[in-house]
């Protein structure tokens, strides 16, 4: 999914699922930063403290070899964060026909998936609790929208005989489609943005030579009743029961009818337009503002470390401050890095899945 699915889709189910405003907001930002935290490192403050982090992305248009040719860079973030390996949904300690990397393909709402999510479900009580269920509700997303493919350089995740059914890709989309189905099958690149526009219809053959046929608004339609259903859960995990609010017909209505209308292949775009809709009231929760400034002035790393620049370098220094510590970049951060240790060192060895 893009920013429409993991920021907009996401503060609207949490809403409708009875999260409050706040807490919706902290959820769908941490669900969407995950695309956004590129920068990783240390993090040096004038007063001698220093903060870790990782990053759970990296910058796509700087097309950087390296990042589809390190393994282990793979495994560290493409792996637990954008395609969770499904283990060809059978369940912990079954074995999988065929070769490893059977194991690693993303399917939706696998075991594995079930796993992470009562991982978090056990962080509920932590500062950073909220935030790392953003993160979750990021992975959990991704297996439905990037089911078929898998988070590392390989023939599987070749696409061939692209069709799209009622959408025209350019000349240079299709060139780069063609240049990285040849040389970089790394995730749904070859693919280019089609598992993620939620209004396509589409078809390919993949890198095993079977046929596939994918009806986006189907499965974004199914990833919304499921990622309601783990935010309904969440709620009644921490004793909130009596707050879960009922996903209504009408609200299901409003997100196929924003799904199938905004027709934008830019992913931001769409994002206005979910912005705008939200804005006009179209759900049970009413009209309400809401924005997502990833990095610079107002966003949270911002106003955390005071940082105003895309990029860290690594000279910079920053005035650390009383607020750092309970900060939403801060704890973000901690969530991430929870999210990824449970991910590589329990729960994918279960099903033995060795990526560290």
């Amino acid at each position: 999914m893009q920013i429409d699915g993991h920021h907009t889709v996401t503060y609207a189910l949490a809403r409708i699922a009875g999260f409050n405003k706040e807490e919706a907001n902290t959820i769908a930002y941490s669900a969407q930063y995950v695309d956004d935290a590129t920068n990783s490192g240390i993090i040096t403050f004038t007063n001698g403290a220093t903060f870790s982090r990782i990053s759970s992305a990296h910058e796509m248009s700087a097309y950087d070899i390296k990042y589809y040719t390190d393994a282990h860079e793979n495994n560290l973030v493409w792996v637990p964060f954008h395609f969770l390996p499904g283990n060809n949904e059978q369940v912990a300690g079954s074995n999988v026909d065929g070769s490893f990397i059977n194991k690693l393909v993303c399917k939706p709402y696998s075991h594995v998936a079930v796993d992470m999510l009562n991982a978090c479900i056990k962080d509920k009580d932590k500062s950073y609790g909220l935030h790392r269920l953003g993160i979750t509700m990021h992975v959990f997303a991704d297996t439905f929208a990037h089911q078929g493919f898998a988070g590392k350089l390989h023939d599987i995740n070749k696409v061939d005989e692209l069709v799209c059914h009622n959408y025209e890709f350019g000349f240079w989309d299709k060139a780069t489609a063609a240049t990285l189905n040849a040389t970089f099958p790394m995730g749904h690149g070859a693919a280019l943005s089609c598992p993620d526009m939620p209004f396509l219809e589409w078809s390919y053959t993949n890198g095993l030579g079977t046929r596939v046929d994918r009806d986006n608004l189907d499965i974004f339609n199914r990833a919304c009743v499921d990622m309601y259903g783990q935010l309904a859960a969440y709620l009644q995990n921490t004793g909130r029961v009596e707050e879960i609010k009922i996903f209504t017909n009408e609200d299901k209505a409003q997100f196929n009818k924003n799904f199938m209308e905004f027709k934008e292949e830019d992913g931001e775009k769409r994002h206005k337009l979910w912005i705008k809709s939200i804005a006009n009231g179209d759900f049970s929760f009413g009209a309400e503002d809401l924005e997502y400034i990833a990095k610079g002035e107002g966003s949270w790393k911002h106003k955390a470390i005071g940082q105003d620049k895309a990029k860290d370098e690594k000279d910079d220094k920053f005035e650390f401050t009383d607020t750092f510590m309970t900060s939403d970049w801060r704890n973000f951060h901690v969530a991430l890095k929870a999210h990824r240790f449970d991910i590589i060192n329990d729960i994918l060895p279960k099903y033995g899945i060795s990526v560290s």
